[in-house]
């Protein structure tokens, strides 16, 4: 007799990413998520192309088959290409100028 499959869904609560919002904040909010899920390397991977659309979405669909071989690696692509929309916080020293 066949043993029953189990099967896991992972639901994610992560905004799409459009290429003009901070990168960081998206990367953090989907590792959250993904800890708590459990997500795998593979499944990380496939879950986070999967929140891009606009600007994001074309650059993905423009990297070279097998250039990526780990969500890390991946992760550090993404910082990489969309780092211009970090946003920056706001250190004591900045304030000195304030008048």
């Amino acid at each position: 007799m066949d043993e029953p499959v189990s099967v896991h869904y992972i639901t994610l609560k992560i905004a799409f990413f459009t290429g003009i919002e901070d990168p960081e904040n998206h990367l953090t909010t989907f590792n959250d998520q993904m800890i708590l899920s459990g997500g795998t390397d593979g499944i990380q991977y496939k879950m986070f192309m999967g929140t891009f659309i606009g600007t994001s979405l074309q650059w993905f669909s423009g990297i070279l088959d097998g250039l990526i071989t780990s969500f890390s690696q991946f992760s550090t692509m993404f910082r990489e290409k969309f780092s211009a929309n970090k946003v920056n916080r706001t250190r004591t020293y900045d304030l000195i100028n304030v008048r």
